[in-house]
């Protein structure tokens, strides 16, 4: 029986063994099975990656072409060059081409003694502007502004009459070498209204009512022109009065009274109503006092 008790609890002791043995290796196997799950977890959930912006490249901007004619900064002998001038005829200065188109609103003067005038800024120069002479018409206005140029009026005349047309010319400055100035005054006439107004953006004031201007053999020139000067001149008509020289000169004479020119002119004058003179335009007192208030190089317009 003792050996039989002996046999009994080795037995059960083995079984024991045996069971803790199973439980061991289970427990083993779960928390590696644990493990593995939570690895295969984490690989198929990635850690979210940074990357850096990429860097853009600077968009490249083209370089603005120019407008307008190219510089052109050559010497020209001033002494080789026709004067531009109110008695001078000068076939190489363009007749203007739009005669009731806009000005700048600017006025341009020579800088130092003078400035060569082109009739095409790509060619060579065909007259001379000084800065200042006896006659003025120095101070011009601008009909077009560009970086290195402007195109202007001009005094004098491509022709007289009788041998082509004698309307009001303009040339090409550099504007190297010139000042430019604004100007907001212009003067607007009507030949079929009978008005005269001085203008400018913020308005108009009227000057005339009534006026004298050209008969029909020796009509007042239509167009854009400037106030070339203003000067008192020792005439009986305008008993004391100023003169208000235009650019433009007769489109049917020319010359007058003598001179080899036929220049067109506000002033005075007793008689003052109607088509009765010989291109200028007459006024009563207050009209040609407040006109001779105005800057040179003042536009003046023209129209039936």
């Amino acid at each position: 029986m003792a050996a039989r008790g002996r046999s009994s609890r080795r037995a059960l002791a083995f079984a024991a063994g045996i069971v803790a043995l199973v439980a061991a290796i289970a427990a083993i196997a779960i928390v590696v099975g644990l493990g593995r799950e939570d690895a295969t977890v984490a690989e198929e959930t990635p850690s979210p990656t940074v990357s850096a912006t990429p860097t853009r490249a600077p968009t490249p901007e083209p370089t603005p072409t120019p407008t307008g004619f190219p510089e052109n900064t050559a010497s020209y002998d001033p002494a080789s060059l026709q004067v531009v001038e109110v008695f001078e005829v000068n076939g190489a200065l363009p007749v203007d081409d739009d005669p009731y188109g806009e000005t700048a609103g600017v006025s341009a003067q020579p800088i130092e003694a003078g400035a060569p005038v082109f009739a095409d800024p790509e060619g060579e120069p065909v007259a001379y502007l000084p800065r200042a002479q006896h006659f003025e018409g120095t101070i011009v206005p601008v009909v077009e502004q560009q970086e290195h140029w402007v195109r202007v009026l001009l005094v004098g005349r491509q022709s007289v009459p009788s041998a082509g047309d004698s309307g009001q010319v303009t040339g090409w400055l550099r504007t190297s070498d010139v000042e430019l100035t604004e100007n907001p005054y212009r003067v607007e006439v009507s030949l079929s209204e009978r008005t005269i107004d001085v203008a400018t953006d913020e308005g108009t004031e009227r000057v005339a009512e009534d006026f004298a201007f050209g008969a029909a053999a020796t009509p007042t020139p239509l167009g854009r022109s400037f106030i070339m000067m203003t000067r008192t001149a020792s005439l009986a008509y305008t008993r004391g009065h100023p003169l208000v020289y235009l650019s433009v000169q007769s489109p049917t004479l020319d010359g007058f009274d003598g001179q080899s020119v036929a220049v067109t002119a506000f002033h005075y004058h007793d008689v003052r109503s109607g088509a009765i003179s010989n291109g200028c335009i007459r006024l009563d007192e207050a009209a040609i006092s407040r006109l001779a208030e105005l800057p040179a190089g003042t536009p003046v317009y023209i129209r039936d």
